[in-house]
């Protein structure tokens, strides 16, 4: 059916939607989230008071539209400036939706290069700032203090003053909220250009406002042409009657099918789409993954011959490119229900960002958790945050307990791993209904052989096992479908992989490395999921050309 706005809204209602529907009719959801009225999420103040904290997203028109001409009038200057590189350093919900930007409308003929990087490999950082000496630095982040886009932004200052330009912040710009630490720094260090985002949007529902709309704009994107596709689709999400809502509609959908245990959110693209898969992934796992409640969003998965019953599948389409048909038809044939949604254009991406925004916040309030809080997000930096003060200490990280080696690869197993059996081996054996697979890899993302590996082994998993797999890299997925992890049901399997690298890069002004940082991260998730009860294997390489890798993975294959 389509709606109002134009846009299609989900196919036949899968079981349990009508009630969905009708719950969010009854209690004026639609009105509420937009008068913002806070007692319909929680009758506590401290809890209204976050929430409302975090609904900005809803009028970014509004608050961001005055900014607008200043924001154009920079990335013109910016365009004609001399730089041939434009690169993003930031994390989570600050980063993804620029590189979704750029993935799906693309940089305009005569603008810089524009590239995200949002990770502590030392190969991922050189590999982003080799072109430092005409390249633009845009530091994003919301707290202002976030580890990661601090210790790349040292990095990328050391490289642009050892290139002769001074004053080095003439070769910066940074989006933050007003009166953090990167604000205070960015004027005092004059950047090139500072904007403040309005402080009550959350990361991950900030992809329309300045941390979406000032990288659009430095691709040659009008940023105004975006905010008034996505009008109509405001427009449509106001509408009280949910089956005729966009945004209510899937809220419900998704919602519904999770509360019968389809929990499994199998997000099917076509390769033109493939990126959105990544914001929508983070946006739904840090949302609902709380209270051991959430929706487990799968993306980029291969194609499987069998699915099992957890599952609801929503395709986004563009006119003429679909996603697999095999995948579409396989998951039909095991029962699950199927969303079909079309993007008519990629400029409307704007208002798919939109839809799924409310279909979040919707599906958050049907599940009965506050989708605008990541109270576990917080536990993995403080575990990292720990053990980099460990090394300032002592001068190593602490080492965990080796159950298994291969190869000068060491294998820890979690608690509730050990208590099913001590062979690695063993880990992926005999998973129950439901269960879930998530590879978490410490590696460069742009590493095409590792990805490749690790691709393949995610594929066997799924077609011998059957049931749902993930893979996201570190510390990427820590801001996002880590709350899930933590938080979320207990079905997840989680196997984490580290590499010591083969070149390092001091950290300037610390006394630590990026491949140590990386480490730590890696290790302090792997410390805050064994504490949490999860079932989890922490593989710790000499190097990613030892062989281990593979030999290791042959091993956990032989165990299914």
């Amino acid at each position: 059916m389509t709606s109002p706005s134009g846009f299609l809204s989900p196919d036949s209602p899968s079981p349990g939607v009508e009630a969905a529907y009708a719950r969010l009719e009854g209690a004026g959801f639609a009105d509420a989230l937009w008068s913002r009225h806070l007692e319909i999420w929680s009758t506590d103040a401290h809890e209204q008071h976050v929430v409302d904290n975090r609904l900005g997203w809803l009028v970014t028109a509004g608050t961001v539209g005055p900014q607008l001409a200043r924001v154009k009038a920079a990335a013109a200057e910016v365009r004609t400036a001399g730089f041939t590189d434009i690169v993003l350093l930031g994390m989570g919900g600050s980063s993804l939706a620029p590189e979704v930007i750029r993935h799906i409308i693309g940089v305009a003929e005569g603008w810089p290069r524009f590239r995200m990087l949002d990770s502590v490999n030392p190969a991922a950082v050189r590999d982003a700032m080799s072109h430092a000496a005409s390249s633009l630095f845009v530091v994003a982040s919301k707290s202002g203090t976030t580890i990661e886009p601090t210790v790349m932004t040292a990095e990328a200052k050391r490289r642009v003053e050892a290139a002769g330009h001074r004053p080095w912040g003439s070769r910066f710009m940074a989006i933050t909220d007003r009166g953090t630490l990167l604000h205070h720094r960015a004027e005092s260090d004059h950047f090139r250009h500072v904007f403040l985002n309005p402080s009550d949007i959350g990361g991950r529902y900030s992809a329309l406002s300045l941390f979406g709309l000032v990288p659009a704009a430095l691709m040659g994107i009008d940023p105004e042409m975006l905010l008034s596709r996505t009008a109509r689709m405001a427009d449509a999400c106001r509408t009280a009657q949910p089956r005729s809502n966009p945004g209510l509609a899937l809220g419900a959908e998704i919602a519904a099918a999770a509360l019968l245990g389809r929990d499994k959110l199998t997000l099917l693209l076509p390769d033109a789409l493939s990126s959105l898969g990544l914001w929508v992934e983070q946006l739904v796992a840090e949302s609902t993954g709380k209270n051991g409640l959430g929706v487990v969003p799968i993306t980029g998965e291969p194609v499987l011959p069998r699915y099992g019953r957890d599952r609801l599948a929503v395709s986004v389409s563009l006119p003429g490119l679909t996603p697999d048909a095999g995948a579409l038809g396989a998951l039909r044939a095991a029962g699950s229900p199927v969303v079909e949604l079309l993007l008519p254009d990629p400029l409307s991406l704007g208002a798919e960002f939109l839809r799924w925004e409310v279909a979040t916040a919707a599906a958050g309030w049907l599940l009965g958790v506050n989708p605008f809080t990541e109270p576990d997000v917080q536990r993995a930096k403080d575990a990292t945050r720990s053990l980099i003060d460990t090394y300032h200490r002592d001068g190593q990280l602490p080492a965990p307990e080796v159950h298994a080696s291969d190869r000068g690869a060491t294998i820890t197993i979690s608690q509730a791993a050990r208590r099913k059996s001590s062979d690695p081996a063993r880990f992926l054996s005999s998973p129950s209904p439901g269960d879930y697979l998530a590879i978490l890899a410490y590696l460069s993302p742009g590493d095409v052989a590792y990805a490749d590996t690790l691709g393949h082994f995610r594929a066997e998993v799924g077609r011998r096992a059957g049931i749902a797999t993930m893979l996201g890299f570190g510390p990427r997925y820590l801001h996002s479908t880590g709350q899930l992890h933590k938080g979320g049901p207990a079905g997840g399997i989680f196997l984490v992989v580290t590499a010591e690298p083969d070149e390092d890069l001091s950290v300037p002004g610390h006394p630590h490395s990026f491949g140590l940082l990386e480490s730590a991260q890696g290790l302090g998730d792997f410390m805050s999921l064994d504490q949490l009860g999860r079932r989890c294997l922490l593989v710790r390489l000499p190097s990613l050309g030892a062989g281990a890798l593979d030999s290791i993975l042959s091993d956990l294959l032989s165990g299914l």
